[in-house]
């Protein structure tokens, strides 16, 4: 058996051409030895690196060789990798591009932790991208991605974030609890036939300070009385919807005692 792994290890330093692509399906060892062959090319280890089945030992023997991590193509590749240790991911995508970020954000193999920072590293550059890019990121990028530019408030990234097929309820709800939100962003959530609709929104809407008056008088006659009651509490809320909600839990309970009458 060892005589058989030397000689595929062997084997592995030594072959050329056609024969280097047979050798990327090979074992633990025999793919040490490839990465020690002269003849092996980048594109030879971006197919290796799309093996989810590559140990630890090889993915690592990657990372350390910079011939390799110079290619932004095998540091994406390493980074999102499920079984890249956690240290080298982490430090990989400090230097990966802003798409490619995105692209792993959103790679499902990936591991969770490291979906998440790269959500983390795109939003702190949010803020600091050109216009054109913001834009791209509002209509491409994650949930968490699509609510940062969501927030940030750019006339045009809002209409594409809430257009993202990514973006979920619970981002929407983060957004509309952020203090200091332009006014626009509110706006244009209470605006949008999808969000608008769905009943946690409304209530975060009500809530808002900044939700236009006859939006919130829409809005209240479909909430139940206990979020009624609860908006009725907030301090913010405008004197005459504070006086209309009074009115409205009013003719509620009279219509209440009227049935049970």
């Amino acid at each position: 058996m060892p005589d058989e792994i030397g000689s595929r290890s062997h084997q592995a330093r030594a072959a050329s051409g056609n024969e280097l692509k047979d050798l990327l399906e090979g074992d633990e060892a025999a793919l040490l030895a490839l990465l020690e062959n002269p003849h092996v090319e980048e594109p030879h280890v971006c197919q290796m690196l799309e093996r989810l089945d590559l140990p630890a030992s090889v993915l690592t023997a990657v990372a350390s060789e910079g011939k390799w991590t110079s290619s932004e193509g095998i540091r994406l590749r390493l980074a999102r990798h499920p079984h890249t240790p956690r240290r080298i991911s982490l430090a990989l995508l400090r230097r990966l591009y802003l798409f490619d970020l995105v692209r792993l954000s959103l790679f499902p193999s990936a591991p969770a932790e490291i979906r998440r920072v790269a959500n983390e590293i795109i939003i702190t550059r949010v803020p600091h991208v050109p216009v054109g890019q913001k834009l791209t990121l509002a209509r491409r990028g994650s949930a968490h991605v699509a609510g940062a530019l969501l927030a940030e408030g750019h006339p045009q990234a809002v209409k594409l974030a809430l257009a993202n097929a990514f973006l979920t309820e619970s981002q929407v709800l983060k957004v509309l609890a952020k203090p200091g939100l332009p006014e626009r962003v509110v706006a244009a959530i209470a605006r949008d036939p999808k969000w608008s609709c769905q009943y946690n929104v409304r209530v975060a809407l009500a809530r808002n300070v900044h939700t236009p008056a006859h939006v919130v008088r829409a809005i209240l006659p479909n909430l139940t009385l206990r979020d009624l009651k609860d908006v009725l509490t907030l301090e913010t809320l405008a004197p005459h919807l504070r006086k209309y909600i009074k009115q409205d839990l009013a003719r509620r309970s009279g219509a209440d005692a009227g049935e049970k009458s």
